[in-house]
């Protein structure tokens, strides 16, 4: 039986981020270089989706400070096991 795949504090792991509003590729760089998708199914709001591999939780972190500081509500964070295309 094999051993599920951890989560460390200190480890790279990928990541999914879901925004309520608007975020555009001019972030990019203080968002740690994720890459942005942007979903819109009018009259729902229009949801940014922030994926990518971050290099600790540290820089999780630092990528949901950095949306709180913008202003955009949070709606989800998934980890997945490994970078999904």
């Amino acid at each position: 039986m094999e051993k599920p795949n951890r989560v460390r504090l200190d480890q790279p792991a990928y990541y999914r981020v879901y925004l309520q509003g608007v975020l555009d590729e001019s972030w990019s760089a203080e968002l740690q270089g994720m890459n942005f998708h942007l979903t819109s199914d009018p009259p729902a709001p229009a949801i940014t989706v922030l994926s990518g591999e971050l290099v600790d939780q540290a820089a999780l972190m630092s990528v949901l400070s950095l949306v709180y500081d913008l202003g955009l509500p949070l709606m989800a964070v998934e980890c997945l096991p490994y970078a999904e295309p």
